[in-house]
């Protein structure tokens, strides 16, 4: 009998899942762009030290830095911040490089609290929070999921811009965007998508709210058993809209 009422509280619709889906997608390829050290790399056949980057990490092959004073090379693969490359970091994190950082963890953080509200939703945990604020819910992660699309585009356009800057990485021609810059590229526009339908699903169940709340309302101007019967006729009409809907 407990099995039977807990089943009884509707679930998730389509629209969410779908919306669920593809954001849990672009989190996927962003977080692969966040840690993949391949935003830029050389081309093979040019033997070039400099052989690729990320956000956080470049690679080395005996580089030489003409500016640096004593006779030292760089090689293999560093941590940005490391101390290995304290004496270049200047040169290696421009202001513009930053900002793409920036824009990139700001999507990432922002990605990955839609995605926590997304399954809360989606699991019905915890069920009465969610059954009252479901339409909170989903518009939270609808403006997270917009605004991690359009940091992500921010990220893509500045680095895009400047990755073949000269007072950046030697030899601008011999290198090529790699495939962590990709899939920020894919991420930002995943979520893109992902939008369209959780902006669907927010209104619709605000609309449904507010048509809870006026019949509220109306219920309590009305006799008992005319609003009884009135509240079962509205609730049988939403429930015959939402089966067309899904």
């Amino acid at each position: 009998m407990t099995a039977e009422v807990n089943n009884e509280y509707p679930k998730a619709s389509y629209t969410i899942l779908i919306g669920a889906t593809i954001t849990y997608i672009a989190g996927l390829f962003l977080l692969l762009s966040f840690a993949g050290p391949y935003w830029i790399e050389s081309y093979p056949d040019m033997f070039s030290s400099f052989k690729h980057m990320g956000l956080w990490e470049y690679c080395f092959d005996r580089f030489r830095f003409p500016s640096y004073q004593y006779d030292k090379y760089f090689d293999g693969c560093h941590y940005i911040f490391s101390q290995e490359l304290y004496v270049i970091r200047e040169w290696l994190l421009p202001g513009w490089l930053m900002a793409v950082q920036t824009f990139v963890t700001l999507g990432l953080i922002l990605s990955f609290t839609a995605q926590a509200l997304l399954a809360c939703v989606i699991v019905r945990m915890p069920l009465r929070t969610v059954l009252r604020y479901e339409w909170i819910f989903v518009a939270i992660a609808y403006i997270m999921v917009v605004l991690s699309s359009v940091f992500l585009f921010f990220a893509v356009a500045t680095f895009g811009v400047n990755c073949y800057r000269r007072d950046w990485l030697l030899y601008p021609a011999f290198n090529v965007l790699s495939w962590s810059y990709a899939f920020a590229v894919i991420a930002s526009i995943l979520f893109g998508m992902a939008a369209a339908p959780l902006f669907l699903e927010a209104r619709k169940l605000y609309e449904l709210r507010l048509e809870a709340k006026n019949l509220v309302a109306q219920m309590q101007h009305s006799q008992p058993e005319h609003a009884l019967h009135q509240l079962r006729d509205q609730l049988h009409q939403q429930q015959q809209i939402g089966y067309f809907r899904n």
